[in-house]
């Protein structure tokens, strides 16, 4: 099961998108922690509604932490929300103060709970003040949707990620360790927005995104082309990879090791963490009279003994 999610990072705008032959030997893309090792497993508890809605702030309907702060009639609000209510109860609107909920926080403290990632398959049961922090970095937390082309806020995990972009965004779709790509730019001065269709590989048993775009590099524009892991950092640091691109007797070489697609497209591309092509090297590899953009990307995956 997938939720949409506030927290996607912001990403390119829509590029203009044309859909790509089929060809088996040559593909033409046109434009377009915590630790896994999780806390000692206990019967699963219950906590009953009643406490449930005790802990939860009035404003945001979040869990409270401390400092829970009180008014004098005993509502409680927590200290995020305190400042946006100008200091006044949200439920009597009298003037809240420095009162602390002791008695709250201390039942707060006395509680363990599960995982809100349970129904993805973390089973661990986490002292209330703890929670927060494993949520943070539970190993079964979804994932974000790793396409650039949209303001995609699906979330999930690696399956029904790998369907969404299937049947949602049309990617791509490869078997195999190695490819060999060209892409394409009618007026490659225009690098606003100069995003390619993503393509994704199937191999090892796991899957990776073949990311190619254009972007300012300080006053220069240049192009990018790395891949990510769909899969958390530990199991990415199990691969590598590898990029060329030539022509004209020329050519440009990337190795390097694949990223988790938890950290986010526009992280990987600023970090300028994959093979980076200035645009006058661009146009000289695509050859003719360097007003179109075709440029020939080889590579391949492999998993590291």
């Amino acid at each position: 099961m997938a939720t949409g999610s506030p927290y996607f990072d912001e990403i390119r705008g829509k590029p203009e998108v044309i859909d790509p032959p089929s060809s088996e030997d040559m593909i033409d893309i046109v434009e377009h922690v915590m630790d896994p090792t999780q806390h000692t497993v206990k019967p699963n508890l219950t906590v009953s509604s009643s406490v449930h809605e005790l802990l939860e702030c009035p404003v945001c309907l979040t869990a409270m932490y401390p400092p829970i702060h009180q008014c004098s009639n005993g509502h409680t609000i927590c200290s995020d929300c305190k400042p946006r209510v100008h200091n006044r109860c949200p439920t009597c609107r009298h003037e809240l103060g420095n009162i602390r909920c002791l008695a709250l926080e201390k039942v707060a403290a006395s509680l363990e709970l599960p995982c809100k990632y349970q129904s993805f398959g973390c089973v661990g049961i986490f002292p209330y003040y703890s929670k927060l922090k494993h949520e943070s970095q539970c190993c079964f937390r979804p994932y974000n949707c790793p396409y650039a082309g949209s303001e995609c806020t699906v979330m999930g995990d690696i399956p029904y990620l790998v369907a969404h972009l299937k049947e949602d965004h049309k990617v791509d779709m490869h078997s195999g360790s190695t490819f060999n790509h060209r892409y394409v730019k009618s007026n490659p001065h225009e690098v606003e927005n100069a995003t390619w269709m993503l393509t994704v590989f199937s191999c090892f048993g796991q899957y990776f995104c073949l990311h190619f775009e254009a972007f300012q590099l300080g006053m220069a524009p240049v192009y990018i082309a790395f891949l990510r892991f769909m899969g958390d950092d530990n199991d990415a640091k199990n691969y590598s990879y590898s990029l060329e691109v030539g022509g004209n007797g020329r050519k440009l070489s990337w190795q390097g090791v694949p990223r988790s697609i938890r950290d986010s497209h526009r992280k990987v591309r600023d970090s300028f963490d994959g093979l980076i092509i200035q645009r006058n090297m661009a146009l000289f590899f695509s050859g003719g009279d360097r007003k179109e953009l075709k440029l020939r990307v080889t590579g391949r995956i492999w998993k590291e003994q």
